[in-house]
């Protein structure tokens, strides 16, 4: 709050400074702006420093801002997530804010009839988050024909940077799914 109010009293003053400092540069009857009209106009009027007003980042947090209703992966462990502060043990299933248990307990488990769902459900995701475990595996191409037929895009990768790529499309309202084998899963 205290950098947002800075930042409120020092944008006047930039800009009274920045109009003064353009209407002395301006060369009058058809004379050239010399170097030494620049240094007097500068040495007249020194610029605020807003190096630290306009970093605002520290203001944006998405993180705590999640509405309750909206699924967040918080942690994850070898045999499961927390989700919203609930433990969930096993393979899950996320579409939008839809938590389900997800039947694979494998990635060699992982195919169409898995991801039966998708064939009936509207709207459909855009993209399905595929977290394969501990390492990033190969979709077999049926699975992505599956995939692709159903107008959706795949992205497989480990199961820790799925989560979190599924909480950042998820918190920007993308429709997104996320189908998530525990860390611990090797195949």
């Amino acid at each position: 709050m205290v950098v947002r109010q800075r930042v409120v009293a020092t944008l006047p003053t930039l800009m009274r400074a920045l109009r003064k400092e353009e209407s002395c540069l301006k060369p009058n009857n058809n004379m050239g702006i010399g170097i030494g009209m620049i240094a007097a106009a500068q040495q007249h009027q020194r610029l605020p420093s807003l190096r630290r007003a306009f970093s605002l980042y520290d203001q944006i947090n998405l993180i705590d801002n999640v509405p309750e209703d909206q699924l967040r992966f918080q942690q994850f462990t070898d045999t499961g997530f927390i989700v919203n502060g609930v433990n969930y043990e096993g393979s899950l299933l996320c579409i939008g804010n839809l938590l389900m248990s997800w039947s694979p307990k494998k990635f060699s488990e992982v195919n169409a009839e898995s991801l039966s769902v998708f064939k009936t459900m509207r709207p459909i995701p855009e993209i399905l988050i595929l977290g394969c475990g501990r390492h990033i595996q190969p979709a077999s191409p049926d699975l992505r024909q599956f995939i692709r037929s159903t107008g959706m895009k795949l992205e497989a990768i480990d199961s820790r940077n799925a989560a979190s790529t599924y909480n950042i499309l998820n918190e920007e309202g993308r429709i997104v799914a996320a189908a998530l084998l525990p860390y611990g899963v090797e195949d």
